[in-house]
C-alpha cells in the first residue's frame, strides 16, 4: 500500500533546515505514516564575528538529505520517488538574507544566533511600540542602516532561510505568516504585515533604505497554496532528475510554527516547548498581551493567531558537548557506547540527583542570551565548595540548565495571567522517556505531554502543513490537527512532582543570582 502511495504521487515531503541538521520526512495518506526520512549534518561558521551558513552548504545539504530520503524510499518500499502531491520547507526563523535586483546575496547570511543588533532592536522597539528582538530580520536590516553598510541601498528583497529555499523550489517570493512574524510585526486582523507600522518605519528610515513593501515577501496562511515545485526547483533538490515538478507547495514556515503543528498546539491556551540548538516556548493567546517585555516575542501560529514566544538562543548544544565528552571517556576506558546510550545513562542518573541539583549550576550559553542580558556566550559549570558533586546532580544540573533562561521568560507570562491548559514538548532530548519531560514539568509547574512523533520534529510538522495545503481540508488548521492528524495520537504526559517543582524553583533562584558570574565571564574571557 505504501509503495502505491509513492508511485501514484500521493506522498508529501517536508524539509526542515535546522541549526545542526537538515531533515527530510515523507508522509503518506495518513499524516502519521512516516514513509521515509533523510538527514544531513551541518554546522554554522563564525566568520568575521558573525554566525553564518554558506548558500552552497544549503544546496549541498538539501541535496544530501533528499538523496538519503530517496534511498530510504527504495530500501523500504522498493520503488523510486518521482512524484509528490505536496512539498513544504521550514527553517530556523529570523536572521537576515538580503538580495540585489539580480537575486545575488549581498552579505553572508546572518543567522538568528547573532546578537549584534542591540542598538537597532532598542530603537525599533521604541518606534513601533512592540518588542523587536535582536534576531528579527528587521533588526538586522535596521542595524545595517544605522551602521551605514554599503549594501543597504542595493537591497531589493529580504527573506528568511525558509523563504529563500521556497523561492528556489517554486519561483515564488512568499512566507508563511508564522515565519513572517519573525521578520516584521503582523497585524492580527489582516494576517499580513502591519501596514501602520510599515508606514511608520518607512517614514523613520526614509532615504536610507528602499520602502519595506518593496522588500518584503508576500504573506500566506496555513492551507493556502504557495506555488508549485518547478522543473528548476526539482533539479535543485534532486540533481539525478528523478523528481518531477508539480507538487503543491505550502507556505514556507519557521521552526517555531512547525513545532506548534508537530505538537497540535495552535489553539488558544495551548503551548509547546521545542528543544534543539535553541529552545523556545510558544503559548497561543486568547487575549492581547499587555505592555512591552523584552523576554516575550509576539509572533503567530501558521494560521495567523497571536502567540507569546519565549525564545532562548541556547538549548541542548552544551548538553550534547558534555554527552560527547562522557562518550569519549567511556571509549577511552575500553567500554565504548553509542551516543544515544550515553544520553540514556546520563538522564537515568539525573533521576537519582537531588531535586535542586545539589547546589550545582550549569549555563549553556554558547551564544549571547538576550533574556540573560549577555551579548556573547560563555558556557559555565559552577559549584560552591559545599555543593554535592555527583553524576546524578551533574546530569540534573545540565538538564535544568537547558530550561533555565526559558523558565525566566515564562515567569513573565505567568505574571501576565496567561493560562496554559496543555504544554507539549518535542525535540531529540525528549526521546529518552520520562526524564527531560519530567524536569520540564517541574520547571513549568504544569503537565507536559510528548507525542510519538516528538523526535521527528519540524520536518514532520512542515510535511503536515504541506498535506494540509495540498488536500481538501478547508482552512481550520486546529480542526485538521485534532480531527485528522492527532485524532488517534498517543501522548505520554508527565504531571509535575512537588519535589521537582520546589527543587527547580530553588535552582532557578541560584541560577538568576549566578548570571552575574556569566556576565563577568563574558567581560573577562
Amino acid at each position: 500500500m505504501s509503495a502505491a502511495v509513492i508511485t501514484e504521487g500521493r506522498a508529501v515531503l517536508g524539509i526542515e533546515l535546522g541549526s545542526t541538521r537538515i531533515k527530510a520526512c515523507l508522509i503518506g495518506d495518513d499524516p502519521n505514516e512516516v514513509l521515509a526520512v533523510g538527514a544531513h549534518e551541518w554546522e554554522n561558521a563564525f566568520v568575521e564575528r558573525m554566525w553564518t551558513y554558506g548558500l552552497d552548504d544549503v544546496r549541498t545539504g538539501l541535496q544530501a538529505a533528499f538523496a538519503e530520503l530517496a534511498a530510504d524510499v527504495e530500501a523500504r518500499h522498493g520503488v523510486r520517488l518521482e512524484r509528490l502531491a505536496g512539498i513544504g520547507v521550514s527553517a530556523m526563523m529570523h536572521g537576515y538574507l538580503a538580495f540585489d535586483a539580480a537575486g545575488e546575496l549581498l552579505v553572508p547570511f546572518r543567522t538568528w544566533r547573532n546578537t549584534t543588533t542591540g542598538v537597532a532592536a532598542a530603537e525599533l522597539t521604541e518606534l513601533l511600540g512592540t518588542n523587536i528582538p535582536l534576531r528579527w530580520s528587521i533588526a538586522h536590516l535596521h542595524q545595517a542602516v544605522l551602521d551605514g553598510e554599503e549594501h543597504v541601498g542595493r537591497i531589493r528583497s529580504v527573506t528568511t532561510l525558509a523563504g529563500y529555499v521556497h523561492r528556489l523550489l517554486t519561483g515564488r517570493d512568499a512566507l508563511g505568516v508564522g515565519d513572517a512574524s519573525g521578520v516584521f510585526p503582523i497585524d492580527s486582523a489582516t494576517r499580513d504585515w502591519d501596514a501602520e507600522l510599515v508606514e511608520r518605519y518607512d517614514a523613520h528610515a526614509a532615504g536610507r533604505v528602499p520602502a519595506l513593501r518593496e522588500l518584503l515577501p508576500e504573506v500566506l496562511v496555513a492551507g493556502e497554496r504557495a506555488g508549485e515545485l518547478t522543473a528548476e526547483g526539482a533539479a535543485y533538490l534532486d540533481p539525478t532528475g528523478a523528481l518531477q515538478p508539480g507538487a503543491i507547495a505550502a507556505p514556507p514556515e519557521g521552526d517555531a510554527g512547525t513545532g506548534m503543528v508537530a505538537t497540535a498546539s495552535v489553539a488558544p491556551r495551548t503551548g509547546n516547548v521545542s528543544a534543539g540548538t535553541s529552545i523556545f516556548a510558544m503559548v497561543v493567546l486568547e487575549r492581547p498581551f499587555d505592555g512591552v517585555h523584552h523576554e516575550i516575542d509576539l509572533v503567530t501560529t501558521p494560521a495567523g493567531d497571536a502567540v507569546a514566544m519565549v525564545h532562548c538562543n541556547n538549548g541542548a548544544s552544551e548538553l550534547a558537548a558534555w554527552a560527547g565528552l562522557l562518550g569519549r571517556f567511556a571509549a577511552a576506558s575500553g567500554h565504548p557506547i553509542e551516543p544515544d546510550a550515553v544520553y540514556e545513562a546520563l538522564f537515568a542518573e539525573a533521576l537519582t540527583g537531588d531535586a535542586d541539583a545539589g547546589g550545582l549550576l550549569a549555563y549553556n550559553h554558547l551564544a549571547g542570551e538576550p533574556i540573560a542580558g549577555t551579548d556573547e556566550g560563555r558556557p559555565l559549570f559552577v559549584r560552591t565548595p559545599d555543593s554535592s558533586l555527583t553524576l546524578g546532580n551533574f546530569g540534573r544540573a545540565q538538564l535544568y540548565g537547558v530550561f533555565g533562561t526559558l523558565a525566566l521568560g515564562l515567569r513573565v507570562l505567568a505574571e501576565q495571567g496567561v493560562e496554559i491548559e496543555r504544554m507539549l514538548a518535542h525535540g531529540g532530548m525528549f526521546r529518552t522517556a520520562g526524564v527531560a519531560q519530567r524536569f520540564l514539568a517541574g520547571a513549568l509547574d504544569a503537565p507536559v505531554a510528548v507525542a510519538a512523533t516528538a523526535s521527528e520534529g519540524g520536518a514532520w510538522g512542515i510535511a503536515v502543513l504541506a498535506a494540509f495545503a495540498a488536500g481538501e481540508h478547508g482552512t481550520d488548521l486546529d480542526a485538521y490537527l485534532q480531527d485528522v492528524v492527532f485524532a488517534n495520537a498517543a501522548f505520554e504526559t508527565a504531571e509535575p512532582e512537588p519535589a521537582d517543582v520546589a527543587g527547580f524553583a530553588a535552582y532557578l533562584e541560584r541560577y538568576r543570582d549566578g548570571l552575574a558570574v556569566e556576565r563577568a565571564a563574558v567581560e573577562a574571557l
